[in-house]
């Protein structure tokens, strides 16, 4: 929680809160008068609370995290060299513990909190006392990166895997080396004790799971059922069980008694984490496709799936009460989730991956959107309702736009074509194709009887909506194009390139312009402003009644701003039509809010 931003905008704050209510939520009924005068979420509002506790920005890529025992300090490992310890309650970081010169792999606790491992990139593992910050002991021996550290019960041992396809177990005291396990034949990528000390079990990329004696040092059992690289495990409480995660997608549990392997499958990309709950009765994983997964470890059935993370997850926890799930990722956030409350939001379905571009009607009663899925959608704004699914692409779409009387819809894709679609039937009424490379960005002219189109392919083409004909071309740009607009007479065309330019065509005289200023204004009034960071932009002839704030927290409205609660902050692309805002996500869902404020 930011404590400085409820401070300065408590009254903001607490509005804000009301409009985000899921819509069968007990606050939202017991305010129900309070709710009816802020700003409403007229689509894409979930039913429920979402299972997301606490998001913390780490700052760099997550590889690792774990819990303390008690369950009120969150440890990660991460691509900066670093080892942070967070406060479980406010989210704030504890502690920085420096001294590794590469990335962090693998992090743990020991079982009283007051140390804490951490194996790395450069061949090390280390031990760090919690209080001080001080390093206790480096563990030197592996000759690769240390992928996986964890302490023994007592905290006597640490076991340490590594990609030198050795595992190393350390006295903890001296930092001295007792023993070294020998047999797989490539890089282990995770290694745990069991409960007791006894024994250790393994993960190979050689696609075998391995339990040890931790004392001979001795192979007590090999499970080579797993089809690709297995990238993590760990024991059940008891030892009677083990789960492993590996590059083909799926989570097993082997049954270290009889032998038996039971296979979870639902992960789309491969799984990098897996563990037991406490009491052995669940399995959590994360993975490649970005999800969190909640199975019980009896059925193997799917319990919840777990969405937020926006790139892979790394590493997963459990607490100690089975009560919260931690999960680190590559989108270098922390997320702390509740166990309880990890159900699919159904409500909030729609696309079936990562929404790239929407838009709205000029009358603001639909909107267009188009995603990684191939897919082009439009909806009902007041319904919530799909009007039409249109299918036609092969690659993902990039860009989508309305007609100005709103009759089509206009779509850019990865597959290097834009299509004209009626927006009333559904059917593809032009297939526009000449560019070499995906196309990036497309409008229509005022009129409507033209497309501009803009490529990685460093050109930008003006179509004849009707045809399909190209019109005209504009070659030599030396880099891509980013994005592209009509002036509202349509004598101008303003393009954004991927060198952070943005440059306008004259499409009378064929003159091109540069754009050196971060506003200049047309010779038909309109005003173009720079958005971002590679060429983005807006056109604007009238005074916007809507904006998002730069660090994209905050919608800001003439006599009314919002605030955006992190959940719905990872946002990859919007649009404004008067009052209203479209939001769309790399989950596939959409949001839009009206910020008109009930009298």
């Amino acid at each position: 929680m930011n404590f400085e931003a409820v401070q300065k905008h408590s009254m903001e704050i607490y509005q804000s809160t009301l409009v985000w209510i899921p819509k069968k939520s007990l606050i939202r009924e017991t305010y129900v008068a309070d709710v009816s005068r802020v700003p409403k979420v007229v689509f894409g509002l979930s039913d429920l609370w979402g299972p997301t506790e606490l998001v913390m920005r780490n700052g760099s890529r997550v590889q690792s995290v774990a819990f303390s025992q008690d369950g009120s300090r969150v440890m990660s490992g991460s691509e900066d060299n670093m080892v942070r310890i967070w406060n479980v309650t406010t989210g704030g970081v504890k502690a920085e513990l420096k001294g590794h010169t590469s990335s962090v792999v693998s992090v743990a606790f020991s079982q009283d909190g007051s140390r804490v491992v951490s194996g790395s990139g450069d061949r090390m593992a280390r031990i760090w006392n919690v209080t001080t910050g001080g390093v206790e002991a480096e563990l030197k021996g592996h000759t690769a990166s240390v992928m996986s550290v964890a302490f023994s019960q007592d905290g006597r041992r640490v076991v340490s895997g590594s990609w030198d396809k050795m595992i190393h177990i350390w006295n903890t005291t001296t930092g001295g080396l007792e023993a070294v396990l020998q047999g797989h034949t490539d890089a282990v990528t995770s290694a745990a004790f069991s409960q007791d000390g006894s024994r250790i079990v393994s993960g190979s990329w050689d696609k075998t799971v391995r339990i040890w004696n931790a004392t001979t040092g001795w192979v007590e059992a090999e499970l080579k059922g797993a089809t690709a690289s297995v990238t993590s495990v760990a024991f059940s409480h008891d030892a009677s069980r083990v789960v492993f995660g590996s590059c083909d997608n799926t989570v097993r549990i082997w049954n270290a008694t009889t032998g038996g392997v039971a296979e979870l499958k639902g992960h789309t990309d491969w799984v990098s984490s897996v563990v037991f709950s406490q009491d052995g009765n669940q399995v959590i994983s994360g993975s490649k496709d970005k999800t969190v997964r909640i199975w019980n470890a009896m059925t193997g059935r799917m319990e919840a799936e777990l969405k937020g993370h926006t790139d892979v997850v790394c590493s997963v926890a459990f607490s100690q009460d089975g009560s919260q799930i931690v999960s680190g990722s590559t989108d270098e956030t922390v997320r702390i989730w509740n166990a309880t409350m990890g159900g699919v939001d159904t409500e909030l379905e729609g696309h079936k991956d990562e929404v790239t571009s929407v838009a709205f009607s000029q009358d603001g009663s639909r909107f267009v959107s188009g995603a990684w899925d191939k897919t082009v959608r439009i909806w009902n704004v007041t319904t919530g309702g799909m009007e039409a699914e249109l299918k036609g692409h092969t690659a993902s779409v990039m860009s989508v736009a309305f007609s100005q009387d709103g009759s089509k819809v206009v779509s850019g894709s990865r597959d290097n074509t834009a299509l004209i679609w009626n927006a009333t039937m559904g059917g593809v009424e032009a297939q526009l194709k000449g560019h070499t490379d995906t196309v990036t960005s497309v409008a229509f002219s005022q009129d409507g009887s033209q497309v501009v189109s803009g490529s990685w392919d460093k050109t930008i083409r003006i179509w004849n909506a009707t045809t399909g004909n190209v019109e005209a071309e504009l070659k030599g740009l030396t880099n891509g194009v980013t994005s592209v607009a009509f002036s509202q007479d349509g004598s101008q065309i303003v393009s954004g390139l991927w060198d952070k330019t943005v440059r306008i065509w004259n499409t009378t005289t064929g003159n091109l312009q540069s754009m050196n200023t971060s506003d200049i204004i047309l010779p038909d009034g309109g005003r173009v402003k720079r958005t971002g960071f590679l060429g983005e932009f807006h056109i604007i002839y009238q005074q916007p009644t809507l904006s998002i704030a730069d660090d994209g927290q905050w919608i800001v409205g003439m006599l009314c701003d919002c605030q955006i609660p992190s959940r719905y902050r990872n946002f990859s692309c919007s649009s404004i039509w008067g009052s209203r805002i479209c939001l769309g996500y790399p989950s596939g869902h959409v949001v839009v809010l009206d910020i008109t404020v009930a009298p």
